[in-house]
């Protein structure tokens, strides 16, 4: 059995995009010749890897069997280049970040700045989606660093302290929730569950997290808008069309430009801690394990 390095990494790009045509962009080779290199994979196993379907392709058995094992070798081989770097001055590494919404727009950004800066030959690949879809994503291999919320179980992950991150309900001061409230500093999300909301737009981590508290309470939000970014919501907050619940961070910082009333959530819920998690901070690249470093609030 002889696998190479290329065939491991277009299996990977195949199972992790679902599709032939994609793994074989990412791999960047011809359909034909990615095509011809997994049927000679399957020849050579002697079993199918992947079940070929009109909406893409998924793997076997023996598939995830070898995904698990070209994930391993594949971190590895990044590893020992980065190990490697002072002795081969060409060689770039690759670290893949997936983190929630409140990570991505509050924090990331600027923790990442002095990194890269830093370090010129390191590609960050970042992605956000739901806490618990990260802590099995981290569980499976499928990326370097994960930040997430404490909220999920990450048993079998290390972790790492990243950022405190409290949600509020932001509002313009003369909305009517507004008004009721008066000089009270805090209230329930059920409290709110009455009046619009304005959200984010698209597959938002946020945004599902929050609708998942609403469903917790019976209640589905009801949405006038949904934007692209944390300011525009503020924005349009602020302009009275509806409620947002958001990053305090985000609305502390908007208040220099906009008048926004925000009250803090009493709900368990609202109140977060922001963690770094790995499979095993030993097993990361040097210069991926430098990132964990850099992250911590101790750096």
């Amino acid at each position: 059995m002889r696998f190479d390095l290329t065939d491991l990494r277009l299996f990977l790009h195949i199972a992790e995009s679902g599709s032939i045509t994609a793994g074989a962009e990412l791999a960047h080779l011809a359909l034909a010749s990615a095509s011809a290199r997994i049927r000679g994979m399957e020849d050579m196993l002697g079993v199918p890897l992947l079940r070929r379907g009109r909406r893409g392709v998924e793997t076997t058995d023996a598939g995830r069997t070898l995904l698990h094992h070209a994930r391993v070798i594949t971190q590895q081989m990044e590893k020992m280049r980065a190990d490697l770097g002072d002795h081969a001055s060409g060689l770039k590494g690759h670290i893949r970040v997936l983190c929630n919404t409140s990570a991505l727009a509050e924090f990331l950004p600027d923790a990442l700045a002095g990194f890269m800066a830093a370090h010129p030959q390191v590609n960050i690949d970042l992605e956000e989606r739901l806490s618990y879809d990260i802590v099995q994503a981290m569980r499976d291999g499928l990326a370097d660093i994960g930040v997430i919320a404490d909220s999920v179980d990450s048993g079998g992950l290390e972790l790492y302290p990243f950022r405190d991150d409290r949600l509020v309900l932001a509002m313009a001061p003369g909305h009517p929730l507004a008004a009721r409230l008066k000089r009270k500093r805090s209230c329930a999300f059920a409290d709110a569950l009455g009046h619009d909301f304005i959200g984010l737009a698209g597959d938002s981590a946020l945004q599902k997290y929050i609708s998942g508290q609403a469903a917790r309470l019976g209640e589905r939000l009801t949405y006038r808008v949904r934007l692209r970014s944390l300011d525009a919501v503020c924005r349009m907050a602020a302009s009275g069309a509806g409620l947002a619940v958001l990053p305090e961070s985000a609305v502390l910082r908007s208040r220099d430009v906009m008048r926004i009333r925000h009250v803090q959530l009493t709900d368990a819920w609202a109140v977060r801690k922001l963690l770094i998690c790995v499979r095993r901070y030993a097993d990361l690249p040097g210069y991926a394990r430098e990132l964990v470093d850099t992250l911590q609030p101790s750096n």
